[in-house]
Order: structure tokens, then sequence, then C-alpha cells
């Protein structure tokens, strides 16, 4: 059997293996080290360990569970009550007001923790309940409670584009550039789809009492002082460090994990269980990441000495002759299928590395692709029949709300991600302009070193350096 035979052997076994039920990030490490010790010998043990220290050596993921507590502090602190409770008042006037209202709260949460569980389940426990009692149909208050839950895979500061920014050799603030537009105009979408439905159908979406819509002005905007201003004060703070480079995303998100703790004693909601919690769930969730990276680096090492990746390319370039509309069409539905089965943590690992190596012959910025990728990943967490934001939302919904409820509900949101993705596709400018005006950047690709970094599988020859032999 040749090496590329073995390498596409190798990624299908994967594949069969995960949809068994096994963990994925010790899947990849027993792949990889069984069909390399085959094809390498003792050698793939000292690959091992060059790659487990590589990940624990990345200055970059240094901020992953820096990001990740700051969140969790947030999460804990009860903030999310005060923030939703803040933007109901400010919206009451407006039809769909408690849609547009859980929009909101979920794209200043998602920026916050980008954890989509988290996002949806605090939600769905706050803002679901609170518009079935206002009489809002249950697959709009669905639909946007999950929508809304999975915009922090896409809006600064991402931990998804953290992963991606490490795993493709991509500088984390341009990424952050390039998706701040797109992030922001996905959250825009919904809002406005949500109050043009709530004036075509108002029977969906019914208006609040008078008693919780003309409240006095001095009212509303002491409830945003206390609760909107200061969490978006605090976002900003590390969004706008990392963009304009005043600091690295790594001590900005030092600086906002701070933040996050001084918010939570000043609203005097930080004690010892909650900060242990939070300490207790970001070492957790950290330690999967970490892993994963070990996994994934030691998998596409291997699966990049036996030449798997020549046999994707020769798929894409020879056999389907694919341009670059058609390439990135593709391998967009690839990366939604995977959504499936799949975390997008280990989509952005494993399979997104396969297509990196093919961007510079289809002329595709990898900045672009992220932000591609970032929007599409949306769409596998909100269509059936493994739509985990669903799910999630199921758990903590009334008994009375049924899971096809849910998935109705979704479904125009998903096409909403569709157009989003449309008019990137068309507009790449959307994406593009950010990152050249603030780094002056080209918006092109040539020139580029678009292959993933030593410590991500690939150098330039498409092959992982290999130890010496013995």
């Amino acid at each position: 059997m040749s090496d590329p035979v073995l390498g596409m052997v190798m990624l299908g076994s994967f594949v069969f293996v995960v949809l068994l039920g096994f963990p994925v990030a010790f899947t990849l490490m027993a792949m990889g080290i069984g069909f390399g010790y085959f094809s390498l010998g003792d050698r793939v043990f000292d690959l091992l360990v060059q790659r487990t220290y590589a990940v624990m050596a990345n200055d970059v993921l240094i901020s992953v569970p820096l990001f990740v507590f700051m969140g969790y502090v947030i999460e804990r602190a009860n903030i999310l009550d005060r923030l939703f409770r803040s933007l109901q008042l400010a919206a009451g006037g407006l039809p769909g007001s408690l849609a547009i209202a859980t929009l909101a709260t979920c794209a200043m949460f998602a920026t916050a923790t980008g954890i989509v569980g988290a996002v949806v389940t605090l939600m769905g426990l706050l803002a679901f309940p609170a518009m079935l009692r206002a009489g809002y149909d249950a697959r709009l208050a669905s639909g946007v409670t999950c929508a809304g839950g999975c915009l922090g895979i896409l809006i600064p500061p991402s931990i998804m584009l953290i992963l991606y920014g490490a795993t493709a050799g991509e500088s984390v603030a341009r990424l952050y550039a390039a998706a701040f537009f797109p992030g922001l105009g996905l959250a825009l979408l919904y809002a406005l789809y949500v109050l043009v439905l709530s004036m075509l159908r108002p029977s969906m979406a019914p208006e609040l009492p008078a008693s919780e819509r003309n409240l006095p002005f001095v009212t509303v905007l002491t409830a945003l002082l206390t609760s909107f201003v200061p969490l978006a004060v605090l976002i900003g703070s590390v969004l706008g460090a990392i963009l304009f480079g005043l600091a690295t995303p790594s001590e900005a998100a030092a600086m906002g994990a701070l933040g996050a703790l001084l918010l939570a004693i000043v609203y005097r909601a930080l004690t010892w269980a909650r900060l242990k919690e939070s300490v207790f769930l970001t070492a957790r969730t950290t330690a999967m990441v970490c892993w994963l990276f070990v996994g994934a680096y030691i998998f596409t090492s291997v699966f990049g000495w036996l030449g798997g990746h020549h046999v994707i390319e020769d798929i894409f370039v020879n056999h389907l002759k694919l341009n670059t509309v058609t390439f990135l069409i593709v391998t967009q539905l690839i990366i939604f299928v995977l959504g499936w089965p799949l975390e997008w943590s280990e989509i952005v690992l494993i399979f997104v590395p396969i297509f990196l190596p093919l961007l510079p012959i289809f002329g595709v910025d990898p900045i672009l692709f992220g932000v591609l990728v970032a929007l599409n990943l949306q769409t596998s967490f909100m269509t059936p029949p493994v739509a985990m934001a669903a799910y999630y939302l199921k758990g903590v919904a009334p008994p009375d709300v049924r899971l096809t409820q849910i998935f109705a509900g979704c479904m125009p949101f998903v096409g909403l991600v569709v157009m989003a993705m449309t008019l990137l596709y068309i507009f790449p400018e959307i994406a593009t302009w950010l990152p050249s005006y603030l780094y002056d950047l080209p918006t092109g690709v040539q020139g580029q070193d678009l292959t993933i970094l030593p410590e991500g599988g690939f150098k330039e020859s498409d092959e992982p350096e290999l130890p010496p032999l013995r």
C-alpha cells in the first residue's frame, strides 16, 4: 500500500472511530502514533515529544485560558441578568423588543465567553421563558436564542479564531479585524429579520404591556449605565487593545480576566465558590483544547508525511477541476456536513489544515477563509439532525416546547447565515478591508506563505520536519 493511500486510510479510520464515540483527542494521537510507527518507526515517538512541546510553548494559546476564565467569571457573577434587563428596558418601544434584547444580550455575552453551550443554556433559562410568558411564538423565541448564542464563534474575541490563527499561522489580530464587520453585520441581520417579522406578524411577537414600555428615561439610563456600559467598556477595551496593536491577544486577555474579576467585585457577586468553579471550568476547557492540539499536530504531521494532502490536492485540482468559487463552495459544504458529528474545535484543528495548502493554488486569502469557516460553523449548531444549540435549549426549555419547534425556529436564521456567506463571497472586502486598513496588508494572497507553520504540521514542502534517525 502506497503512502498516500495509507494516509487516506488513516483519515477514513479516524472518522469511523470518532463516529463510534471514542474521544477525539486520544483517537487522533492513537491514529497518528499507530500509522506513524508503521511508516516512520521509532521516530514517531520523537515527533510526539516535539509536537507536545510545540503546543505548550505556543504563545498564541496563552490567551485561550484567559479569555475562557473571563467568560466564566462573567457568567458565574450573574452579570447576564442585569445586562438582559437593561437591554429589555432600552428596546421596550420596538416591535419584538424582547427578541431584539435577547439578540443584543447574546452578542454581548458571546464576545465575553465564546462558548456556545453556555450562552444558549443561560439565555434559555433567562430570556426564553420571558419571551414565552410575553406570548411570543415558541419557534421565533427558539430561533432567536439559538442563533444569538452561536454568535460567539464569529464575533471577536472568539476562541475559534485564536485556534484557527494558531493552526494556520495567521495573526489573531488580523483575524479579529476581519471578523468584526461580518460578526456585527450578522447580528444586525438577525435583529432586522426579527423587527420586520414582528411588524408583519405581530401575533408572533406581541407588544409588551405599557407599564414595561413607557418607563422614565432616567430609569432606562440608570439600568444601562450600571449593567450594559461596564461590560461594553470591558469588551471594547480588550478588543480595541488587540485591533490597534496596544497589546497582544494574550496581554489583552489577561487584562480582560482582571477586569471581569473587578466587575464581579463591584457587583458584589464574587464569592469563593464561584471563583473556584470558574477556575475549575477554565482548567477543564483549556486541557481539552491543548490535548486536541497535541493530537491534531501529530495526526496532521503523519498525514502530511504520508502524502495524504497530495491526494486531496489531486482530487480538488485535477479531478474536480474547481475554480476559486466552486472550491470555496465545496470546502464549505464539507465543513458544514462535518459540523454534525464533530465539534467546531475538532473541525478547525483536524480538517481545516487539510484545505490550507490548497488556498494559494486557488488564490484564496487565508484570513477570508477563516471568517467563512467561522460563519459556516454557526449553521452546524442550528441544522438538524445534530443541531447542538437546539439540544442545549431543549435541555432547559419547558416540557411543552418540542424539539421540532426549536428546529423550525432555527431554520430562518440558518438561511440568514447562508445569505451572509453569499454576501461575503460576492464582496470579500467586508472581511478584508479592515485588516488591510489597520495593518496595511494586501488583500490578495500573492507572495504569502499560507501553509501551516512547522509546529502546526507542515512546512513549505507540505511535509513535517521529522526527528533524525538514531
